[in-house]
């Protein structure tokens, strides 16, 4: 029996998908479950990802042997950028097959592997290829990570629309309060994602994180 993936994306780039990925990691380890991060691209770092020690200083573990061998990040490029351009930048392809039989040896180690993108739901990695194309053809269910700053309702429900076009399965929406922002307008944003989320048939769970801190139970509202 292999374990489950579930995709995690951002709005856009410097939302907190890192951070909310190693977040529900620790949950997750704590709770018990076998669980493992992977990021799908890392771009402006060499070796390994950065990202990944990331996530592996708020799980509260060391570098695992799947992060020497490659399998929680198999494509690192040097150049801060898009993958596709990063890539390109080196003589390179992002090779998606590479990226799958990744995933697929992390399955068969752990209950859960979660996937963190790179930037935001429709960066390219390669070709026609977008982050949403990839995780739809997959099959991977998706949280999305979105926040209160000036901007993220178009965000989001750009996003929402993304999912909707390539009948993504969204599992849950993570409000990430991580910047200082007016009350009253986080306080509308956060309703306005709810109302839209429902409008479009998303009956799906809204978890705030506020200071590191999920305000529900993170990973048990959203079923993981």
């Amino acid at each position: 029996m292999t374990g489950r993936v579930i995709a995690i994306s951002g709005i856009d780039t410097g939302i907190g998908k890192t951070y909310v990925t190693g977040l529900l990691a620790k949950a997750l380890l704590d709770a018990g479950k076998r669980v493992i991060t992977q990021k799908i691209v890392q771009t402006g770092c060499e070796g390994i990802s950065e990202d990944i020690l990331e996530h592996r200083r708020l799980m509260g573990i060391g570098v695992q042997e799947v992060d020497r061998e490659g399998l929680s990040c198999p494509f690192v490029f040097h150049y801060p950028a898009s993958p596709h351009l990063a890539a390109r930048l080196e003589g390179r392809e992002v090779d998606c097959k590479r990226i799958r039989r990744a995933t697929e040896a992390l399955q068969e180690q752990y209950d859960l592997v979660l996937l963190e993108g790179v930037g935001g739901l429709l960066v390219p990695l390669a070709g026609d290829l977008l982050f949403a194309d990839y995780i739809c053809e997959a099959g991977y269910p998706l949280l999305l990570v979105t926040g209160p700053r000036l901007g993220s309702i178009s965000h989001t429900l750009l996003s929402i629309e993304a999912c909707l076009k390539r009948g993504i399965q969204l599992q849950g929406v993570i409000y990430n309060a991580f910047q200082s922002t007016d009350a009253l307008i986080a306080d509308d944003t956060r309703e306005t994602i709810r109302h839209y989320l429902l409008k479009e048939g998303f009956f799906v769970p809204l978890v705030d994180l506020q200071e590191g801190v999920f305000l529900q139970d993170g990973a048990g509202h959203l079923g993981l």
